[in-house]
């Protein structure tokens, strides 16, 4: 009879346990910044296209850990699938942004007709990676927040201040209710569908939540995201759960304290002192190397990773960005990052 193989280290970690040296992801870390991915995309066609096809997402969620021995992939797709699964049409203009369509910033979004079928792809995509890792390799699920998603539905696309949502927010506090609580509905399906083709643990990216009053902040971050943590551990209780909200300044405390999740990622912008300090005793926290850091290297990467792992030195952590992998990021970057972690430089 064999023994039961050991957790992945990121898993061991967000359970709380410490680990030296610790497990390394990053946020974006399957993207435009790899040879490989821009091969492939230009041979299959555009960006939704190649999440809404299976094979090829999963080559791209297995890409970086292939050449980079990652201790986790996270899924390659896009926090809009949400929206287009409830009915918004969903496009990725060459050079531009996202669209949805039609926007629903009037309030108005009785008409939606939801097509629950098209995250049937995406399921697909995490059993095929999770078919290919390595044991010792965590595979992660994720989901826009819905506060962060309805923006995008309101304007029909992304914006500087978000605007158009807090302004229908104010106005019709109500109807900006019951948008939000569609779409905890469906992300708490979504995420669930996730787990159970393979995913092993979840993240809530909740990018514009750093736009919001306090007050607001918690209505329309906390709020549905304690819900769906609350629902999602009643079907998963052995799921951990990573909440994102980046830009949450002086509520990232409150946000761990109140919304039940079971790790906190910290944007580039918090001190990882102030950090240690405020956040609840033991909980794991990931982050929160600064992209551009990870952009220029050399001494400036090598002060950054000392920096963060000093004040973490006695809390369990994943080393990550504070946001996603930019594009123009040298693949030796990446490696020299790794390497300082795992102290072979």
């Amino acid at each position: 009879m064999h023994a039961p193989l050991p957790p992945p280290p990121l898993l061991a970690v967000l359970s709380g346990e410490r680990r030296d040296p610790p497990p390394v992801w990053l946020m974006r870390q399957a993207g435009r910044y790899l040879p490989e991915y821009r091969a492939l995309r230009e041979a299959k066609g555009g960006f939704l296209e190649l999440v809404y096809d299976s094979e090829a997402a999963a080559e791209i969620t297995l890409q970086p850990i292939r050449r980079f021995g990652l201790d986790a992939a996270i899924l390659f797709s896009d926090i809009l699938i949400v929206p287009h699964a409830m009915g918004m049409d969903l496009s990725f203009g060459v050079g531009e942004g996202p669209r949805l369509v039609p926007p629903l910033a009037d309030g108005r979004f009785d008409a939606l007709v939801p097509q629950l079928d098209r995250f049937t792809p995406i399921y697909d995509t995490v059993r095929r990676v999770k078919a290919e890792l390595d044991p010792a390799t965590a595979l992660i699920g994720f989901a826009g927040s819905p506060w962060t998603v309805a923006t995008y539905m309101v304007a029909g696309q992304g914006s500087k201040d978000q605007g158009e949502a807090r302004t229908l927010a104010y106005r019709d506090a109500r109807a900006f209710q019951a948008l939000i609580d569609r779409i905890v509905v469906v992300t708490v399906d979504y995420l669930s569908g996730q787990i159970e083709a393979g995913a092993q643990t979840v993240q809530l990216f909740d990018s514009w939540a750093g736009s919001l009053a306090p007050a607001e902040f918690e209505r329309w971050v906390i709020a549905p995201t304690a819900a769906i943590v609350g629902r999602l551990m009643v079907r998963h209780p052995d799921v951990p759960i990573i909440g994102f909200p980046k830009g949450a300044g002086a509520k990232l405390a409150t946000y761990a304290a109140e919304t039940g999740i079971d790790a906190v990622g910290l944007d580039e912008t918090v001190d990882p002192a102030w950090a240690d300090a405020m956040l609840p005793p033991g909980m794991p926290v990931q982050g929160n190397i600064d992209p551009l850091a990870l952009l220029a290297g050399g001494e400036a990467l090598r002060e950054s990773v000392t920096r963060i792992r000093a004040a973490f030195d006695a809390r369990p952590h994943v080393l990550n960005l504070g946001h996603g992998i930019l594009q123009q990021t040298p693949i030796a970057h990446v490696e020299a990052l790794l390497a300082l972690v795992r102290g072979e430089a």
